[in-house]
């Protein structure tokens, strides 16, 4: 991935310049004031990052200290311009940008948040083209990017199918809506997606999840937290309370579903009756203390050369931090 400083800039101008007044402001005036920070996530629509307006709801937020100011991207190379430019502190991506960091990003994982990738599945339409997972050999399958973890997992199925990384083929297509229009009409066989999309579609009578990828990728990190470097140096406090506060959201949301199915739902934009059934599927996959499995990062250490993130395995020292975990909260 190349940054371009140009575009680092405007992220600094767009994204951090009004709420930095704001922010100043607020820890001027009154000490006792929650110290606003500025966080993001790769994409708004994805049932995991909803974690933040979550807590917002449950005050897990107010009882460490912290009032988020929110940023959404377009994906991951988005967020990772944010965290260059310093538009953002916190960050919330995928386990594969943690390659990011060897290429001179500087922002570090400091937590697991999520670990096979069991929300994102294969979404096919209803013109029945695939009816088995034989059927997707030499077929298109829509992602996001190449290089993306999306891209990724289109490949380790075809090699575990013994086709080798390119039996399906792989076709970037950007948003959601640019895969969905192929999808219907049908440029594409299928689109690797969260999987609440393919459930949107089955109530709208368009689609289906065809096949989850949490069933044959166990090892592995989908999502990670990210802090800024500066942040983990000058203000170490800040982060563990960044961290505890996220991880409070995280118990509280075992233990309230209606209000987090709620909540959630208003954030992605999908019916609650989807979301529903991304908060029974998932929440067993967040992490509750944020602490690393090394067996995971090597998943996805090994990753990075093939998504052309790093150009071999970088060194595991680079990928993340332990000093902040495990959480207490």
């Amino acid at each position: 991935m190349m940054f371009d400083r140009s575009l680092a800039r405007r992220f600094a101008a767009a994204t951090i310049v009004g709420c930095a007044l704001f922010a100043c402001a607020v820890r001027t005036v009154d000490p006792a004031e929650p110290q606003t920070i500025n966080v993001g996530r790769a994409i708004v629509t994805a049932y995991a990052f909803s974690v933040f307006e979550v807590g917002v709801e449950a005050k897990t937020w107010d009882s460490v200290g912290l009032k988020l100011n929110v940023a959404s991207f377009k994906g991951d190379g988005q967020l990772q311009q944010a965290l260059t430019a310093g538009a953002v502190d916190f960050g919330l991506g995928s386990g594969p940008a943690m390659g990011y960091h060897s290429k001179g990003v500087p922002a570090t994982a400091v937590a697991a948040m999520y670990g096979a990738p069991t929300d994102m599945a294969i979404v096919i339409g209803n013109n029945g083209i695939v009816k088995s997972v034989a059927d997707l050999k030499g077929k298109r399958l829509a992602v996001t990017t190449a290089g993306s973890l999306t891209d990724w997992l289109v490949h380790e199925l075809s090699r575990r199918q013994g086709w080798g990384p390119d039996g399906i083929q792989s076709v970037a297509m950007g948003s959601t809506d640019a895969r969905l229009a192929a999808l219907q009409s049908g440029e594409i066989a299928g689109s690797v997606q969260d999987q609440g999309v393919g459930y949107l579609l089955q109530e709208e009578g368009k689609g289906r999840v065809f096949m989850g990828f949490g069933s044959f990728v166990q090892k592995f990190y989908t999502h990670v937290i990210f802090a800024r470097d500066d942040v983990i140096a000058k203000n170490p406090d800040e982060v563990q309370r960044f961290l505890k506060g996220w991880f409070r959201t995280i118990a509280w949301m075992k233990t309230h579903k209606k209000e987090t199915v709620r909540i959630a739902s208003s954030v992605v934009g999908s019916p609650e009756s989807v979301v529903s059934r991304l908060y029974d599927e998932d929440m067993a996959s967040f992490s509750t203390d944020g602490s690393w499995d090394v067996a995971s990062i090597e998943a996805v250490r090994k990753s990075l050369p093939e998504l052309g993130i790093t150009e071999s395995e970088p060194d595991i020292k680079s990928m993340y931090t332990a000093r902040f975990v495990p959480v207490k909260i």
